[in-house]
């Protein structure tokens, strides 16, 4: 009989492994905000219709908005014609506030649309900025969240806005820094000087992406 360790690396030999995944990345939080390219921000020629949102990309009858909902509920969704959701019950991490009507919640994109195109999605196709918009693969691409936070939040950065909840702003950070690793957005100085602040307060924070496709 094999002994565990050399059946697990025989397995690993012969077992097939997925082709054109990109590989899971992890870095502790500070390695990762060092990870991010620099640029200066531009806002030349920015339109959110440059971003086609809330689609129904895998045409189950349920658009982005509707998956984001169903996945972050903590209970089982009452869901209608349409894949309209009715009810649930959702925690809305930016402040601690928990909405049991969708009608009071956003789905934020974690690094705003207008942000992104100052970072580097001004460049992109009009098919990549929908992908960005409609970004299900990450779990903190989207999220659930009261309006009142998220239009709070705007279109800023970590220098300009944090979230309410204190408790929240760890989590928020490496969020952040994720997705513009995820899908290779660059940061300002501003941008960084917060970034780095905030990542010396949280010690023993990782940031775990996967390169968007």
């Amino acid at each position: 009989m094999f002994p565990a360790a050399a059946l697990a690396a025989l397995l690993a030999l012969t077992s097939p492994t997925p082709t054109g995944a990109p590989a899971v990345e992890s870095l502790p939080l500070a390695d990762a905000v060092s990870a991010l390219p620099a640029a200066a921000e531009s806002r030349d020629g920015y339109s959110r219709d440059a971003f086609k949102h809330w689609v129904d990309a895998d045409r189950d009858g349920c658009n982005t908005r509707a998956e984001v909902l169903i996945a972050e509920s903590r209970v089982e969704p009452t869901v209608g014609d349409g894949c309209k959701v009715t009810v649930g019950e959702w925690l809305s991490y930016y402040d601690g506030v928990t909405v049991t009507a969708p009608s009071g919640l956003d789905i934020d994109h974690m690094v705003p649309l207008a942000e992104a195109w100052d970072s580097g999605a001004s460049a992109w196709t009009a098919a990549r900025r929908q992908a960005y918009a409609n970004d299900l693969d990450a779990d903190r691409s989207l999220v659930a969240v009261t309006a009142s936070t998220n239009r709070s939040k705007g279109d800023q950065d970590p220098a300009d806005w944090l979230p309410p909840a204190a408790s929240a702003r760890c989590t928020y950070t490496v969020d952040w820094v994720a997705t513009k690793l995820r899908w290779g957005l660059t940061v300002d100085s501003r941008e960084r000087t917060a970034l780095e602040g905030l990542a010396d307060g949280c010690d023993g924070q990782t940031v775990e992406y996967q390169t968007a496709p």
